[in-house]
């Protein structure tokens, strides 16, 4: 069969049998046109063998193609060899495909001297300011992710061993230590502040003014307005902080398998990727909890 009649046929199967839209459609067969304009010398898919793909992956990896977009195109082309089989027009095998790594997008990072710049943002003269500052600080002494942060309740934090209960993804329970800075804010918080708020019976640590647990969204804000205030330009998000507080304790000579547990990673893999800068502030949360186990 003649490549413009199988990409044509091709087309049809995407849009019909598989239900793709138009516009995922019309990916597919842009990047055919981009294989076969390497392959000038195939018209017919008798002309196909299973080395090809990879042939073209090489091509596009040393125009410098990044590796997402040439897995991508990998992708569709491989997706196009396996229409031909079933219907009977390719008999050789499909090979695996063995293309670059995607690259890992570590998110932004912050030096040490950014994160005590955004942990001295909050006005500590409003009650508000109190609580942003002691979720800040909690945040970054514990690594918790958001929603561990937000979701957390009065029962679950131990102020006399500086200990918080979390629970993580798919419920998993660890204990990390506070540190220091973050025990010491979370007390005024919750001297100070939370019993003035409504709702100070709710079983959640973090309430807005109306009694209610605090909003991603809100937090989100809360984050990018303090960094605004205090000169850091990053585009940085609450996890930036649980970054820092990874990259921060491994520089500071934490062992990987510690920052680990204590970031609730079910695979070390994707602790690793935490390897970059800093210490101080929570070094002292690092020290806790080897005392503690």
């Amino acid at each position: 069969m003649e490549i413009n009649d199988a990409a044509n046929l091709f087309a049809q199967y995407l849009l019909v049998e598989k239900g793709l839209s138009k516009k995922t459609v019309d990916a597919y067969l842009t990047d055919l046109k981009l294989f076969f304009k390497y392959f000038k010398d195939k018209k017919d898919t008798e002309d196909l063998n299973p080395y090809d793909i990879n042939s073209f992956m090489l091509y596009g990896a040393s125009l410098g193609r990044k590796p997402s977009t040439t897995l991508r195109r990998a992708a569709s082309i491989k997706h196009f060899y396996l229409f031909l089989k079933k219907d009977g027009y390719y008999n050789d095998e499909i090979p695996e495909i063995e293309g670059p790594k995607k690259e890992k997008i570590l998110p932004t990072y912050l030096s040490v001297e950014e994160v005590e710049r955004l942990l001295d943002a909050p006005n500590m003269k409003s009650p508000s300011g109190i609580r942003d500052k002691a979720m800040l600080e909690l945040m970054y002494a514990s690594g918790l992710r958001v929603s561990e942060l937000l979701e957390l309740e009065k029962a679950n934090i131990n102020l006399k061993k500086g200990i918080v209960i979390v629970f993580g993804k798919g419920a998993k329970e660890r204990k990390v230590p506070m540190g220091d800075f973050a025990l010491e804010y979370v007390v005024k918080y919750i001297n100070q502040v939370r019993g003035k708020f409504h709702g100070a019976d709710s079983k959640y640590l973090f309430l807005n003014k109306k009694g209610k647990p605090l909003s991603r969204v809100y937090f989100f804000k809360q984050i990018r307005k303090y960094a605004s205030e205090v000169g850091i330009e990053k585009e940085i998000s609450p996890h930036t902080l649980r970054h820092c507080f990874a990259t921060h304790l491994l520089e500071g000579g934490a062992q990987l398998r510690t920052v680990q547990e204590m970031l609730g990673h079910a695979n070390i893999a994707t602790t690793q990727i935490y390897t970059h800068v800093s210490k101080d502030r929570i070094i002292s949360a690092y020290d806790l909890f080897i005392n503690k186990k």
